[in-house]
This record gives structure tokens, sequence and C-alpha cells, in this order.
């Protein structure tokens, strides 16, 4: 009966996603055609003046209240942070809007960054609750399909996800943007459903025009090669000198203790001579963008072509992007009352990746001997170099999107129907010769890809009353198709290193289908997945607007997901908007207030579940585990049809989650808007979240999938524009702009009524954060046996050793003389509380200068990278992955001065990094963006009057950072929190550019 009626219901009502544009409602139009701002009605005949309806087809409707003040969201136009030489949109919008989030880890060219609107709505435990949390962005309309994580689960180590991961949104050319738009309360989100939940990002492209229009944007630069500091194996040796001088009986090292060979022989040069492999290993970047695009046509047709070339070399172990785009949109108005309209993009991203230890042996899922590290002699290090002549990693990523759209416009009705389409797929081949790997060849063989259709209708009707009565009313839904797929392979101990052979065959008519020659049989590994989501939606919407001075718009929505179980397939969500145009209502003889808007919203929206493991309760798979692999298809060439253990129990009555959200907004222009202020306060609710709960170990399983979970997000955004110094033409002016964002979370719930919980050594308690480092305090160092606290003759032990002299003074917090996991105490927090931009727009006369500056405040970065360091008696001898020293192992960072010497051969684990003494203050302060502009058209367009405008530039980025941190860059940590030294540093850039319009 239910299908029955959704057919229905699909055959009755045009189905809808939220493309539309955003409405202004304005007195004086006649059958409410849009005005000018003369309020001369604007004829609908062409597209010469069909602005509205063009821009309907193409922009992300922003639909609050007062939507002429919420999109100052950012207020930085399009063309001026293009100058930065970003290569994805994350870097673009790093400080650019009050509420979003960029966390950075590497400086590595087009690597993978998150961004975060309004807090975490989860706690952040894999890749798996990144991808749930990311705000969703919109190109013209188009929903855009991420990367799904599924890849992690045949995966031993989680830093990278097989395949190219490249950053899918650096496919995204900044010079093509006419718009940015950040979206985070539910009256500018709603209509973009469950995916929007966790906030939009709504990007609009420039459009066709009438008139012939050439452009050209360039730009040139290097990127600053980073200055270290260098030590090399007597440096080491002094480090570790007085750990032996104090905790052996001769003060040196013996036989016994395991003193590493690349250490005990100061004689040898490859470890003890000069340390300049910073000379092959860090480098100058060149930095070049090219881009051009050529608009026209007449008033029935028009249309915009563009395409561009940029290069962005790494500065350090040779990593770097290379980027090719076109787009192409176009309009045509065959008649009156239609319109069609069509976009396509295609972008091809190829990276060099980078060619650390760590990720190599994480790919290869073998670990070579680590005991002797690379040398730090450039000579040296040169020569292991030349082993990847021999090798090869391809990475390359084409992006496609697009979409086609009719609309019919019957006066105050209008129908449109809709097809788009973003499609993205990923290639990596890899070989690594036997040099490389112990005399142990690897290849790895990848193809996946990420696709998403749409097709959408709907229909709109919207009339003015008498001048000051406006009714709008919308309706319709969605029909979505979501595909993921990824074929891999890896193989073991080729016969050379000069047959490397593609180990995915896809001709089963090949001999070698299924027994590839250059590899043994029984050591290809083949694996490959396949997962979709199907989303249909229905909504209808009304909004009624009286005298520009009260608004009301109510929204309800429905929502099926087939990752949804049977029994709650179905989500309906309300949304309520209300507005009050204090200015125009209380203020009309003000001279103050320029603008005085009161606005509110508040309602429920969905959460989808990205996995479809849940939608059918308990599973099967045809995958069996083994010691060192986690999964292989088959046992011995046979399928095996098994429980997925290393996912987890997931059982039936998993019902949506969802989140409950309420803004409270203010917009105030004073002084003819000299001064702007958009002040905002927000609660949200993310509820009834699924938690993998750790049980059922006596089944196999390592957790049980729970629903239950709530967290809580609370803050304040405030985006504050002033025109300091408003100069006319020629003369000086300063606008100085801040966005700033107050965030607190809170974990409210938790399955089951538990009050707390451990997961994966996390600590997540009801009423605390839930991104809080869980550590032991530290309180210096027992000098002596006899400080050492005793009771009833039993002394202070740390899960049951004695501590000892040279042991860390852990507190007892609780006072059972035992420290364990019951002392650890919550602390800190891994993202800020404050966070924002200050942004400075200089002129005079023909001159620009910009000043941007970005800041956090209130987070802590857990020094991990000098827990290893000092840790070295654990790390050395172990064949793990923590012990990998790459070649950064010879360069200094942070301030050893700062930690106590402790015994480190105690049993205890001194110098593990789970303690508030690697714990530090990770707030900064840095100026981002310099730039400098001088407009040279009326001086050219006197010679060539063709010149529309001609603009010369020159940019500086990342020029300094202030922070109390003793490590490299604050900003270079993982989403633990941790600073593992493996990030590659953020470069300081320097460009130089034209703009010029014809």
């Amino acid at each position: 009966m239910r299908n029955t009626i959704i057919l229905l219901g699909c055959a009755l009502l045009f189905l809808t996603y939220p493309t539309f544009a955003i409405h202004h409602f304005q007195e004086g139009g006649t059958n409410n055609q849009p005005v000018d701002t003369a309020g001369t009605t604007v004829p609908q005949d062409s597209l010469v003046n069909d602005t509205t309806l063009v821009k309907e087809l193409t922009i992300s409707r922003v639909d609050s209240i007062f939507t002429d003040v919420n999109v100052r969201s950012m207020s930085t136009a399009p063309d001026e942070i293009a100058r930065f030489p970003a290569v994805s949109l994350q870097q673009y919008l790093k400080d650019q809007a009050a509420g979003l989030y960029v966390q950075e880890n590497t400086g590595e060219p087009g690597s993978v960054q998150q961004m975060y609107i309004r807090g975490l709505p989860m706690p952040i435990l894999s890749h798996k609750e990144i991808y749930q949390s990311q705000p969703l962005v919109v190109v013209d309309g188009i929903p855009l399909i991420g990367e799904h994580p599924f890849a992690f689960d045949i995966q031993q180590y989680q830093f990278s996800r097989i395949g190219p991961a490249t950053n899918l949104l650096s496919n995204i050319d900044m010079n093509n943007i006419a718009s940015v738009t950040v979206l985070k309360d539910l009256a500018s989100i709603a209509l973009y459903g469950p995916m929007g939940a966790n906030g939009v990002i709504a990007i609009t492209t420039k459009q066709p025009t009438t008139q012939r229009k050439i452009s050209f944007n360039v730009y040139a630069g290097v990127a600053q090669r980073p200055t270290v500091t260098t030590i090399n194996g007597a440096y080491e040796n002094a480090f570790r000198k007085q750990f032996y001088d104090r905790y052996t009986a001769t003060g040196r090292y013996s036989a016994d203790d395991s003193y590493p060979l690349y250490l005990s022989d100061s004689l040898n040069t490859s470890y003890y001579g000069p340390s300049n492999w910073t000379d092959s290993y860090y480098q100058t970047g060149l930095l070049y963008s090219a881009n051009a695009d050529i608009s026209g046509g007449s008033d029935r047709a028009n249309f915009r072509f563009a395409a561009g070339h940029l290069r962005n070399q790494g500065v350090a172990d040779e990593t770097g992007l290379k980027r090719y785009s076109a787009l192409f949109n176009i309009n045509m108005k065959p008649m009156k009352w239609l319109l069609f309209s069509a976009m396509i993009s295609g972008n091809r991203v190829q990276r060099d990746r980078n060619r650390s230890l760590r990720d190599r042996f994480a790919t290869a899922s073998y670990i070579p001997d680590p005991s002797s590290p690379l040398s730090p002699n450039d000579e040296i290090y040169r020569q292991y170099l030349t082993q990847f002549d021999n090798s090869f990693d391809n990475n390359a990523t084409n992006i496609v999107e697009g979409h086609a759209k009719l609309v019919f416009d019957f006066n105050r009705v209008k129908i449109a129907s809709r097809v788009a389409v973003d499609y993205n797929e990923g290639y990596r081949d890899l070989f690594y010769p036997r040099t490389l790997m112990e005399e142990n060849s690897f290849a790895s063989n990848y193809y996946g890809y990420n696709q998403r259709l749409i097709f959408d209708n709907h229909v709109t009707y919207d009339v003015n009353i008498g001048g000051k009565h406006t009714l709008f009313v919308e309706g319709g839904g969605v029909l979505q198709w979501d595909a993921f797929k990824y074929n891999y392979a890896y193989a073991y101990k080729g016969i050379n290193d000069f047959i490397k052979i593609n180990l995915l065959e896809s001709d089963p008519n090949n001999g070698n289908y299924l027994n590839p020659t250059a590899f043994p049989r029984e050591l290809v590994f083949k694996f490959l997945d396949y997962t979709k989501q199907n989303i249909v939606s229905f909504y209808g919407r009304g909004s009624y607007n009286f005298d520009n001075r009260y608004t009301v718009s109510l929204l309800l929505r429905s929502d099926a997901s087939s990752n949804a179980q049977p029994t709650s397939r179905w989500l309906f969500t309300p949304v309520l908007s209300l507005g009050w145009n204090i200015r125009n209502d209380l203020l009309t003889e003000s001279s103050v207030f320029s603008t005085f808007n009161l606005r509110a919203s508040g309602g429920r929206m969905g959460r989808l579940n990205a996995f479809d493991n849940f939608s059918q309760g308990p599973s099967y798979s045809t995958q069996v585990g083994y010691t060192g692999n986690l999964i292989t298809p088959g046992y011995n060439g046979m399928g095996v049809l098994t429980r997925p253990y290393d996912f987890g129990w997931s059982g039936y009555g998993i019902p949506w989650s969802y989140t409950d959200q309420l803004n409270i907004g203010l917009d105030l222009g004073l002084a003819d808007e000299r001064v702007q202020v958009n002040l905002d306060w927000y609660t949200k609710y993310d509820r009834n979240q699924l938690l993998g709960i750790p049980s059922y170990a006596e089944f196999g399983y390592r957790q049980s999938y729970e629903a239950g979970m709530e967290v809580n997000n609370t803050g304040v955004e405030m985006l504050v524009q002033i025109e300091a110094f408003r100069g006319g033409a020629g003369k000086f002016s300063w606008t100085p702009s801040l966005n700033i964002n107050y965030n607190q979370n809170k974990l409210t719930a938790l399955p089951g009524g538990r009050n707390e919980l451990i997961i994966d050594n996390r600590l997540f308690r009801v009423g605390e954060r839930v991104d809080r480092f869980w550590l032991l305090q530290n309180d210096g160092i027992f000098l002596s046996d006899a400080e050492i606290p005793t009771v009833d003759g039993q002394p202070l032990r740390y899960n049951g050793i004695p501590l000892r002299a040279g042991d860390p003074r852990w507190v007892d917090t609780n006072g059972d003389n035992t420290i364990d996991n019951n002392d650890r105490v919550l602390m800190g927090s891994i993202f800020p509380k404050v966070s924002g931009g200050f942004m400075n727009q200089f002129r005079y006369g023909k001159w620009t200068l910009d000043a941007n500056f970005y800041f956090n405040l209130g987070r802590n970065v857990l020094n991990a990278d000098m827990a290893n360091r000092f840790d070295f008696i654990n790390r050395e001898g172990t064949v793990e992955i923590n012990s990998v020293k790459e070649i950064t192992f010879w360069e200094k960072h942070g301030d050893y001065n700062r930690y106590p010497i402790y015994n480190p051969w105690s049993n205890v684990i001194p110098y593990r990094a789970e303690q508030d003494l690697f714990l530090e203050n990770g707030s900064f302060l840095k100026l981002r963006t310099l730039s400098l502009g001088y407009d040279l058209t009326e001086l050219l367009s006197k010679r060539a009057g063709t010149i529309e405008r001609f603009f010369i530039y020159c940019t500086g980025n990342n020029l300094f950072t202030l922070t109390p941190y003793s490590g490299r860059d604050p900003e270079l940590v993982d989403f633990m929190g941790r600073d593992t030294g493996y990030g590659l540093p953020i470069p300081r850039t320097y460009t130089l550019g034209i703009r010029m319009n014809l």
C-alpha cells in the first residue's frame, strides 16, 4: 500500500530539489514581476532582462527570512580570495566565514582537509565520523558527492584512504565563482534536506551574458623552502647520553642496553657527518595558474566557456598537483514562457604524493626492519632516492559535474524540471622495486568511482496582493541515486623489477585473468566493493510576508533513505521561520538604523546514515580475516560466508537520527550601512545517533551499534564590517571586518542510558565535551624511592607496577594508591572554542591593500612527536608502524628543556603520550594573506579602448604565525588533536598576478 501511495505521489507531484534563487519581495511590480531599483517593471521577454529567471536555474536557494542580509556570512569577494594560491575549497574558505572551521593537517598539495560548521555533531573516532560530519557543498544547485570511507574497512593502517586520496574539492576553480555562501541555520538549509544537516556551502558560478566578454587571470609565484634546524648522530647521541649518565651504573651504554648500531660508531660519517639532507628533501616550489573565459550571445541564447590550468608544487618530498579544468554554461529561451539551461564542468587532477616511509609501509601492509633510519647525509640520502627511479606512483582523478534544466514560466506559476549528475573516478597505479622493500617488490592497482544522479521537478506559486501581502507557495520532491565502488589489488615478490603488470585484469578471456604470471598467485590479493544509497524526498512550503515587516515560513518534508531500516524508512521533519523587520515597522524615520532585523528559526532535520550495513539488521559477507591482513575475499581460493565481525554487530530497530536546531539572529545596519553587524545565537541537538559500543567479544564482535547518542552544540557567531574611512573616488578608505565564532559542544546522552564509555583509548562522559583529551596529570618526577607514597607498606603503583626513582609523579586522583585509567582526567579540547578571521581592505586611488588574519583560540595540541622522540627506548628495535623514522627524524622540533629526564627503561613507559606533559596550548594567530594591487584600467584604456579592467597584484600568504605552541605549526594536527610530526609544512608563498577583462 505504501509503495502504491509513493508511486501516486511521484506521478502527481513534481519532484524537487532546492535549486531556486534568492527571492526578493519588493513593492511596485505588476503581476508580481520583478522590479529594478528604480521601481520600473522588468520585462520578461528575453534573456537580456530576465536575469532573475536565469539565476533561478543555477543559484542554490538561500531562503532565510531576510535573505539580503543573511548572505553576509562571507564578506570577501571570490575575485579577492582567488588571489590565494590554494588548490582546494577548504583552503580558500579557512578564514572567511563565522562558524566554519577548517582542519588542515598537512601542507601537501591536494591532500584532504576537513570542514566543520557550528561544531562537532558527533565524536570523531575515525574517518567514518569525519565523512558523516562534513557540510554539503553545492555548485550551481548540484550537491557534490564525496569519497565514501568504506574502503578503510580493508586497511590495516588508516593514515589515508586507498586510491588517489585526492581532495575532491580541489577541482573547484575560484576564477569561475560568482558567489560563495556558508549556510548554517535551518531557515537556509532546510530545503537541502538530510544531506545539509551539517550545514551547506552554496557556490554559484559566473553566468553567461548577452554581451561578449573575455577575461584572463594569471598568476605565478613560488612556495618558499622552509628553514629548519637539522641534527645528526652526534646530537642524537648527546641527547640520549643524559639518560645513560643518570640511569645506568657506569654512565654509559652496554651491549645489554641494545644501543642502536647507527649511533654506536662516532666515526660513521653516514650518521655523524654533515646533516644536509634538506637539500634533497625541501625545495622552493613553483606555483602558477592560468585561466580564461569567454561569454556572449543574444537576447534568446547566451553562453559562457572557461578553461584553466593550475600547478602547485609542494615544498617537501617532491609533492605537487596539476589541474586541468573546463566549464561550459548555456541558456536558451526559445519562447517567452520556456527557458532551457545547461552546465557541464570537467576536471582532471594529477597529484604527486609524498614518499614518506610511514605512508609507503601502510600502503604495502609491510614494515621492513626499522632499526637503521635513513642517513641525514645528503649524498647517501640521494642514493636512496634514486631507487624511486625504478618505481612509479601514478595518481589521477577525473571529475565531471553537470545539469540540464527546463523552466516553464506562467507568470505567477513556475514549473521546473532538472537532471543533474556528479561523477568522479580515481586511479592509482603503484610499484615499489625490491631495493626499497628488502628484496620484496610490491605493486598495487586501484580504480574507484563515486556517482550521484538527481532527477527533480518543482512547482511554485507566488502572488503580491495589494502591494503589502506577498505569498509564496512551493511543493515537490527529489529522486537521488548515489553509488560508490572500488576495485583494488596488490601483490608481493614480483619476478623482477622490470615487469609491472596491471593486477586488475578486466578481460575474463585473458589467460592470466585470475592467475597473473608476474607475481605469485598466493601473494596477489584482490578486493572489490560496492555500496549505494537512494533517497526520495517530498516537501511543501509556504512563506508569507506582510509589508516587508513580518515574515513567516513553514516547511514540511518527508525523506526516505535506502540505508534506513524498513521499519524506519521515512522521516517527517518540520521547520518554522519567523522574521521581524523592525526598521520598516517601528524605525522608519530613524537616521541611525538603516537595517534592523530580528529573525528566528527552529525545527528538525534528518541525518543520513552513510553506510548500508545497518539497513537490514544483522548481515553476512563473503570475507574472512587473518593476522596481518584485515580482509581477504576468500580462504584458499574459496569464498566463505561469514559475519562482518570487524565491522561490528548491528541489530534491528535502528531509527533515523536527526538534528533539532534553534537559531535567533539580529542584523543591524548603522549610518547608511557604514556599520554592519550580524549576530546569531544557536543551539542544536544531534539526536538518536549510532555509536559502536565495545561488546559481544565472546561472539567475535568488536562492538555493537546502538542508537541513542546525543550531542549538543551551542554558540554565538558575529560578523562586523565597518567602513572606518569612507573615501570617495581617489581617496583613502579602510574597511575592516571581523568574523568570530564561539562554540561549546557537550555530550548529552549515550546509548542505553550510560553515563560514560571508553572507546579506542578515549573516554566519553555525559556532560563533557566530545573532543577532550583523556590524560594522566603529571606533577614532576620522583627523584628517589623515598619520595614515592606508600600505603600499608605498598608503594604507589601504575597498573600494578611499583613506581621507582626516575618515574613520573602522576597524580593519584582518586587516592587508591594506584595509577590507572581511573586517574586519567578529561582536559583541553581538540577543536577551538573561538575561531574566526580579521580582514582589512585599504584603498587609495588605484591602489588596494588587503590583509587577512586567521585565529584559533581555546584549542590544545598533544605533541605526540615529542613523546616519540623521548620514548626512544620503546621505539627502537620494534617492528611496528610507530617505530618508523622518517628523514625528518633528523630535524629538531620543539623545546627539549621543558621535559623532565625520566628513566626511559622503566616499565611504566614514562614518556607515554597520554599525559598532560605533552599537552600544549595550540592557539594561534596567522597572517594568511597580504595582497597589494594596482588598477591600470584607466591608463591602458586610453590606448586600447576594449579593455574593461586590467589589474595587477602581488600576494604573500602564510607570512607569520604567533602561537605559544613549542612544536612546528599548531595547525599540523590530525583529527585526534595529535601532532605526529608527519604533516608536511604549510608553505609561505609569494605570487604575482594579472586580471584582465575585455
